[in-house]
């Protein structure tokens, strides 16, 4: 019988402690915060983020404008180069600004030379604008590749951490003397990969664009070159 009691009490006394006790409180960490966990590191790759985020806007502003082409542009070339207004097509010309544009204007400009130098001079020019929408390509890549190496080099550096605040804790390890360095190993290498990742995606996105560009200049030169080719082929017909 006191046994009963004494175990009813018991059982009376814990459930009120159960009740009595605050609730475990959930811990959340924002993605700043986290970040900040990850050491000095983690600003070079912000920094290296903007850098790939201004040169992939950047440069897509700029491959856009160069894409968009008048569909009647080399038409009304042909019109007026069979007119003899050559004056007149270089001014039009000018009102574009796109390589297709520049390397037509080019062309004009030696109408009267041979055709050899004429077509040496619009490929001259077409290189050179390829040269200029390529501009900044290079460091996006070395950003690509660098990033999760950058990455890589905060994980060996948290593990060092780790293992120094272990080996200076002798017997009284504690996880928290852990948590320093596992933070910053770990969220350096997601940050380093997500950066590499996201540069490496806009690298190759750009440089497809560039192939269709590039594209459009040769099909520009062909057209413009056979449009040369016209008046000769008519008096030989004649």
């Amino acid at each position: 019988m006191l046994f009963s009691l004494l175990q009813a009490e018991t059982a009376t006394a814990l459930a009120e402690a159960v009740e009595a006790a605050p609730a475990p409180q959930e811990m959340s960490y924002s993605l700043i915060d986290m970040a900040a966990k990850g050491g000095w590191l983690m600003i070079v790759l912000l920094i290296l983020s903007i850098i790939a985020i201004y040169i992939f806007g950047k440069k897509l502003w700029v491959i856009n404008r160069a894409a968009k082409v008048d569909k009647n542009f080399l038409d009304d070339i042909r019109d007026y180069i069979h007119d003899g207004k050559i004056k007149s097509a270089v001014t039009y010309c000018g009102k574009f600004d796109t390589p297709v544009a520049r390397l037509v204007e080019k062309g004009i400009e030696r109408i009267g030379r041979p055709l050899a130098d004429i077509q040496s001079a619009i490929e001259n020019v077409g290189n050179l604008e390829v040269a200029r929408l390529e501009k900044g390509l290079p460091f996006l890549a070395t950003i690509a590749g660098g990033a999760p190496m950058i990455g890589f080099l905060g994980t060996v550096s948290g593990m060092v951490k780790a293992f120094f605040n272990m080996a200076n804790a002798g017997n009284n390890i504690d996880i928290t003397l852990l948590s320093s360095g596992i933070y910053e190993a770990m969220i350096t290498t997601v940050g380093g990969l997500i950066v590499g990742i996201l540069a490496y995606f806009g690298y190759n996105y750009l440089t497809n664009r560039i192939d269709n560009v590039v594209f459009n200049i040769e099909n520009a030169t062909i057209e413009f070159m056979d449009v040369l080719n016209e008046p000769e082929e008519d008096k030989k017909a004649e």
